[in-house]
């Protein structure tokens, strides 16, 4: 079904020149981002073999397209460190380009791009529904691949540096009060393995604010809870140690005694901490999908995520008073900017002081 749409693409690119219908395949590469990394390349593969048949300049450019891609995957992984999900992200991005340029019929090179085609292009994935914080994400992504043609002297100029980023509004994040935390936590049926390791899960979540990507790869070998700390490898693989409290130590050592001992445990994974039944790490999805049930059992209305989870872990800590920058360390933020946004929620507190104390309010 997705070859043949994309065979559809190409051919009612010839024969539909009708504004909407140029659109049809470039929609699909919406869907683009749900393709595992290894299968990046067999959109551009396909469109190349579909084309050759007609057009053989076409059908060059397109495998040279797919060798720069292909550099850049490498670059990324081997050069800057990248994680997984990174890589998987920027190769999008760069694969979404490609296929905008074909549905509009620009058979274009790397470096004939220019800014006004950049343009049209983010103007067609804002059309597309895409909002300014994926069109920013995005644009990252094309930014970094230009640096690595740049670097390569594949191109030698960047179209991309003059390409406007869309403004964004600096949403807060959405966030739990330590009661909807425990009532959350408590919902977990501990009376089944899989509930002792969802606690633990979710214990640990909140207790070091990691990300869910931290959390499903978190290592045994990484756990010193005699010293009530844990090392956690965050993105760029950049390692932080963060304290971890005892309740989440508790439930660790309960799970990982009463349950994780009678797990067939795959060849891999031996040291990965949270594994299925089956001996395999858990996947991101999993962990939504198990907050998601937790929220369900207590009749909670907001949406969240396990990021919620991490909001209201440094949400929670600035409240309470801690300094900015060990907050900043332990979620593993590179620029203190991003973690500043939480200074900003404590605003009903600072708004009850005030009419407290300041003699204008009164």
């Amino acid at each position: 079904m997705y070859i043949a749409a994309i065979k559809l693409l190409y051919f009612g690119v010839k024969l539909l020149k009708a504004h909407g219908a140029i659109y049809i395949g470039f929609a699909l590469a919406k869907q683009v981002q749900v393709r595992p990394v290894n299968d990046h390349y067999f959109l551009v593969r396909h469109v190349m073999v579909c084309i050759s048949k007609t057009n053989t300049r076409i059908s060059y450019r397109i495998m040279m397209w797919q060798s720069y891609i292909k550099g850049f995957k490498s670059y990324l992984q081997l050069e800057k460190s990248q994680s997984e999900n990174t890589v998987e992200a920027y190769l999008r991005d760069v694969i979404k380009l490609v296929n905008y340029l074909q549905s509009m019929g620009l058979n274009l090179n790397v470096d004939e791009i220019k800014l006004g085609h950049l343009e049209g292009f983010v103007k067609a994935i804002n059309e597309l529904g895409f909002d300014a914080q994926s069109q920013s994400r995005i644009i990252s992504g094309l930014r970094a691949f230009y640096k690595y043609l740049l670097i390569e002297d594949v191109v030698q100029n960047n179209p991309t540096e003059l390409l406007a980023s869309p403004k964004q509004a600096r949403k807060l994040p959405d966030t739990l009060s330590v009661e909807e935390i425990n009532l959350l936590i408590n919902s977990i049926d501990l009376s089944t393995p899989e509930g002792m390791r969802n606690r633990a899960m979710l214990e640990v979540l909140y207790s070091c604010g990691l990300r869910v990507s931290e959390l499903v790869n978190l290592r045994i070998s990484n756990l010193f809870l005699d010293l009530e700390v844990v090392k956690v490898i965050g993105k760029g693989d950049k390692e932080r140690f963060v304290p971890i409290g005892s309740q989440a130590a508790k439930y660790i050592k309960l799970y990982r005694e009463g349950v994780r001992v009678h797990v067939d445990i795959q060849k891999g994974e031996e040291d990965i901490l949270f594994l299925n039944r089956r001996g395999k790490r858990l996947s991101r999805v999993y962990v939504f999908l198990v907050i998601k049930e937790c929220a369900a059992a207590i009749g909670l209305q907001k949406v969240i995520s396990p990021h919620t989870f991490r909001h209201s872990f440094a949400t929670h800590l600035i409240e309470g008073g801690a300094d900015l920058r060990a907050v900043q360390e332990m979620l593993g933020h590179a620029s203190i900017t991003t973690t500043e946004i939480y200074t900003h929620l404590d605003r009903d507190f600072l708004r009850s002081t005030i009419m407290q104390y300041h003699p204008r309010y009164k």
